[in-house]
C-alpha cells in the first residue's frame, strides 16, 4: 500500500470511489454480542464446552431444586392449614351449630316439665350456652374481619343474647304458671330457627367449604416441580453418557452424585406427594364427608325433638300457613324424615363395622323414637296431655329416652370420624413436611457435585 506524501492533504472519496470499511472498536459493541462470540469461541474446543455444560448443568439442578421448595412449600402449607385451622374452625362451626340447637331443645324440655325445672336440663342449656360463646370467641379470633365468616360471627354474637333473654322469661312465667310464658318460648324458638340457626348454618358451610379449598390446593400436583426433575436427571444422564463415549471412563464421581441428588429429590417429589394426595383425599371422603352428614343428622336429630317438645308447648296454637296443621308437628315430621335419609348415608360412608355400629345404634334408636312419637301424639289427641306429656318428657319408655340414646349414638359416630379425619390429615401433612427444604439442600449440593466432576475431567487438560 503507497501513502501520500507528506503535506498532502486526505479527500474524501468521491462519488465513484468505494468507501473504506468501517471498524466499530470492541469497547462500542453490545455486551451481549461480545458474550455470544465469546460463547461460540469457547464452544470450539473441548473444555471450554465442558465448562458451559457444567455451569448449564449446575443450573438446571438448582432450578429443579428451587422449584420443588417453592410448589411443594406452598402445598405443605395448604395441608398445614387442613389440620390446624380450616378443619378445626369447620369443626367449631358446627360445634356452634350443634349447641345453638340444642340449647333450643333443653330449654323446651325445661318448660315442659313444669315451674321446677330439672336441674341437669338447666345446667346442660347453661352449658351449651357457654360453649357456644366460647366456640364464637375463638372464631372470631381466628377468622378475617373481611371475610363473611366473619359476619356470621358478628350476628350471632348479637342475637344469641336476644334469645337468651327471651327464653329467661319465658322460664319467669312459667314458675308463676302465667300462660306468657309459652309465647315467649315460642319466640324464642322462632328466633332461634328463622335468624340464629340459619346463620350458624352459613357460618357452617363458609368453613367447610374453605376447608375443601385448602385440601384440594394440598393435593395439586407440582407439575413445574416434576418437569424440572425430568429434564435435569435426563441432562445429567446425558452429560455421563458423552464422558463416557470421549473417555471410555464408565464413572465421573461427581456426576455420579449429582444425577443421585437429582433422582432422590425426584422420587421423593413423586413418592411423598402421592403418600400426601392419598391421605388428604381420605381425611375428606372417609372423614369430613361422614363428619358432615352425621352433624347435620344431630343437628336435625336435636330439631326434630325441640319440634316435639314445642307441639306440647303450643297445644296447637301456632298453624302452618295453609291453617291446616300444626306447625311444629309438621316441623317434627320433616326433620326426622332428613335425619333418616342422613343416617342412610352415613351407614353407606362408613368403613368398617366398628364405624358403622354407632349410625346402626341411631337408626334403631331413630325407628324406636318415631313410634313412641305415634302413641304419644294419640294419647294427646285423646285429649290425656299429662299422659302424652309423660310419655314424651318421662325418664325411661318415652321419646326423651330414644332421643338421648340416638345422640349419644351420632356423637360416638362423630368422634370415630373425626379421630379417622386427624389420622388420615396428619399423615397427608407429614409426607410433604421435610420435603420443601431437603430438595433445596440435596440440589444445592447436586449443583457443587455436578461443577466437581467436570472440574475433574476439565483437569485433565492442564
Amino acid at each position: 500500500m503507497t501513502y501520500p506524501p507528506s503535506g498532502t492533504a486526505l479527500r474524501e472519496p468521491g462519488p465513484d470511489q468505494p468507501s473504506a470499511p468501517v471498524t466499530v472498536p470492541a469497547q462500542r459493541r453490545g455486551v451481549p454480542s461480545v458474550a455470544v462470540e465469546r460463547l461460540r469461541a469457547a464452544a470450539t474446543t473441548e473444555p471450554g464446552r465442558l465448562r458451559i455444560i457444567g455451569a448449564a448443568l449446575a443450573l438446571l439442578v438448582v432450578v429443579f431444586g428451587g422449584v420443588t421448595f417453592l410448589e411443594v412449600s406452598g402445598r405443605a402449607s395448604s395441608a398445614d392449614d387442613v389440620v390446624t385451622r380450616s378443619q378445626p374452625l369447620s369443626a367449631g362451626a358446627a360445634g356452634i351449630y350443634r349447641s345453638l340447637a340444642d340449647a333450643d331443645t333443653m330449654a323446651a324440655s325445661g318448660f315442659l316439665a313444669g315451674a321446677q325445672e330439672p336441674e341437669d336440663v338447666h345446667d346442660r342449656y347453661e352449658a351449651d350456652i357457654k360453649e357456644a360463646s366460647r366456640l364464637l370467641v375463638e372464631a372470631a379470633a381466628s377468622t378475617d374481619a373481611t371475610t363473611s365468616s366473619h359476619q356470621e360471627i358478628v350476628t350471632l354474637g348479637e342475637l344469641l343474647p336476644e334469645y337468651t333473654g327471651l327464653v329467661e322469661r319465658a322460664r319467669a312465667n312459667n314458675r308463676q304458671g302465667l300462660p306468657l310464658g309459652g309465647a315467649y318460648l315460642r319466640y324464642a324458638n322462632q328466633k332461634m330457627t328463622n335468624d340464629i340457626l340459619p346463620a350458624a348454618e352459613r357460618l357452617y358451610a363458609a368453613e367447610t367449604g374453605r376447608l375443601g379449598t385448602d385440601s384440594a390446593d394440598a393435593r395439586q400436583w407440582p407439575f413445574l416441580s416434576l418437569a424440572a426433575g425430568i429434564v435435569a436427571l435426563a441432562a445429567l444422564v446425558w452429560t455421563q453418557r458423552r464422558d463416557y463415549r470421549r473417555t471410555n471412563r464408565v464413572f465421573n464421581h461427581g456426576l455420579l452424585a449429582a444425577t443421585a441428588a437429582a433422582a432422590v429429590v425426584l422420587l421423593w417429589l413423586a413418592v411423598g406427594h402421592t403418600v400426601a394426595r392419598t391421605e388428604l383425599r381420605s381425611a375428606m371422603v372417609h372423614g369430613q364427608e361422614s363428619l358432615d352428614v352425621l352433624n347435620k343428622a344431630r343437628i336435625n336429630s336435636l330439631k326434630a325433638r325441640a319440634n316435639e317438645n314445642l307441639t306440647l308447648v303450643a297445644r296447637g296454637a301456632v298453624l302452618t300457613p295453609d291453617g291446616t296443621r300444626d306447625k311444629y308437628e309438621t316441623d317434627y315430621s320433616t326433620g326426622m324424615k332428613a335425619l333418616g335419609a342422613q343416617l342412610e348415608s352415613a351407614e353407606k360412608l362408613a368403613g368398617d363395622l366398628t364405624a358403622r355400629k354407632p349410625v346402626e345404634d341411631a337408626i334403631n334408636s331413630v325407628s324406636e323414637w318415631q313410634d313412641r312419637h305415634e302413641q304419644a301424639r294419640e294419647t294427646d289427641d285423646r285429649g290425656e296431655y299429662d299422659s302424652a306429656l309423660s310419655q314424651i318428657i318421662a325418664p325411661e319408655n318415652s321419646t326423651g329416652e330414644s332421643f338421648e340414646q340416638v345422640d349419644d349414638a351420632l356423637e360416638r359416630a362423630l368422634a370415630r370420624e373425626q379421630d379417622e379425619f386427624d389420622t388420615a390429615a396428619e399423615g397427608g401433612r407429614g409426607a410433604l413436611g421435610g420435603l420443601p427444604v431437603g430438595a433445596a439442600v440435596l440440589a444445592v449440593l447436586g449443583a457443587v457435585a455436578a461443577i466437581a466432576g467436570v472440574n475433574r475431567r476439565l483437569s485433565e487438560y492442564r
